[in-house]
């Protein structure tokens, strides 16, 4: 059975919270984490190793879906480094994309296969 995500999320701090405090068991807690999931409360301790390791997954994550913002008006860009903002391509490889895709010219076609 699949869970919910708002259980996944608890499962998962969970079980990093596990996974982290058990690298050093002899560090008290230092901190509460209280989460309300579903109209149940869950209390998780907090050893300082615990509260490092959480602040940096935190930060060091990286949405895939985030392609960064754009040079001109700090709008968000796309899959092809254009700004859903403005319109402008953003950055060398952005320009680099709208220089080669301005000078495309489609191959000529293939004579018809002989049959």
């Amino acid at each position: 059975m699949a869970l919910r995500p708002s259980e996944d999320a608890l499962t998962a701090l969970r079980d990093f919270v596990r996974r982290i405090h058990a690298l050093d068991r002899t560090a008290p807690a230092v901190q509460e984490l209280t989460l309300l999931v579903d109209g149940r409360e869950e209390r998780l301790a907090l050893s300082e190793p615990v509260v490092k390791a959480l602040v940096e997954a935190l930060r060091v994550f990286h949405d895939p879906r985030d392609k960064g913002r754009c040079d001109y008006c700090g709008g968000p860009l796309d899959d092809n480094f254009l700004c859903r903002d403005c319109g402008a391509f953003s950055g060398v490889f952005g320009q680099l994309l709208a220089e080669r895709a301005g000078d495309y010219t489609p191959p000529e076609e293939l004579p018809p296969a002989r049959g």
